[in-house]
C-alpha cells in the first residue's frame, strides 16, 4: 500500500494492517486530517511518565465548528520485568486529546475501584458532586485545585464522561488540555469510542 496517511516505518504488515483499518474507520465517520509536526506537550501530562519512553508517530484533527480535536498513534515502551531484568515492551496505542474552554488546573479522571472507594474511607482525597452521586459512584476524580475544577467540571462535562462506555479509559487534563486513553494495542473500536469522546466534548464544553 502505498501513500498511506501514517508513518509505516517499523512497522511490520500486520501493525500497517491495524493503523490503516483504524484510520479507515475514522475517516467513515469523521471529517479528519492529517496534521504535520505539531507539539502537544505531551510530556506535561503524568500518565505518560509511566513509561519509559514514548513517540508521537502520528496526528490527526477531527474537524468541528468550534476548534479541532485530536488523536494520536503513539508508540510506547512500557517496562517489562522478567528474568531479573528490565526491558522496554514496544506498543502502540491510540490516544485522543481536546482543547478546553476552562481552566480545569490538574485533573485525573478513571473508574472508581473497590480500593479507592476504601481509601477514601480513611483519607478522603477525591473531588465528589452531591447533586451528581451516580457520577461520583462511578469515577475516581482527582485534582490540584477543588475550586477549578469544580467549577470546570460541569454537568454537560460529567455527561459525556458517563457516555463513555469503556471501562479502563483515563482522562488528565492539565488547564485547558484533555487527553484521554486506555493504553490498549491501537484498534479501530477504540479509535471511533476516544474520537467521540472528544467531538463531544468540543462541542458541548468548549
Amino acid at each position: 500500500m502505498n501513500n498511506l496517511p501514517f508513518d509505516t516505518i517499523g512497522l511490520c504488515s500486520e501493525e500497517i494492517d491495524r493503523f490503516h483499518d483504524t484510520y479507515k474507520a475514522l475517516k467513515s465517520k469523521f471529517q479528519v486530517e492529517t496534521t504535520g509536526t505539531i507539539d502537544f506537550h505531551l510530556e506535561q501530562f503524568e500518565i505518560f511518565n509511566s513509561y519509559m519512553d514514548f513517540n508521537l508517530r502520528d496526528s490527526f484533527a477531527i474537524k468541528h465548528q468550534q476548534n479541532d480535536s485530536y488523536l494520536f498513534f503513539l508508540e510506547t515502551q512500557t517496562k517489562n520485568h522478567e528474568k531479573g531484568s528490565i526491558a522496554g515492551c514496544l506498543e502502540h496505542q491510540t490516544w485522543a486529546l481536546a482543547y478546553l474552554k476552562h481552566d480545569f488546573g490538574r485533573v485525573l479522571i478513571r473508574r472508581e475501584t473497590i480500593a479507592d472507594k476504601i481509601i477514601e474511607l480513611v483519607h478522603p482525597v477525591e473531588l465528589d458532586f452531591e447533586e451528581d452521586k451516580a457520577f461520583s459512584d462511578t469515577f475516581y476524580v482527582l485534582v490540584n485545585d477543588r475550586t477549578k475544577a469544580t467549577r470546570a467540571i460541569d454537568r454537560h462535562f460529567r455527561n459525556a464522561v458517563m457516555d463513555v462506555r469503556e471501562d479502563n479509559f483515563i482522562i488528565e487534563i492539565v488547564e485547558h488540555t484533555l487527553v484521554i486513553g486506555d493504553r490498549k494495542p491501537i484498534s479501530p473500536e477504540r479509535a471511533v469510542f476516544l474520537a467521540e469522546f472528544v467531538t463531544r466534548v468540543c462541542n458541548t464544553c468548549s
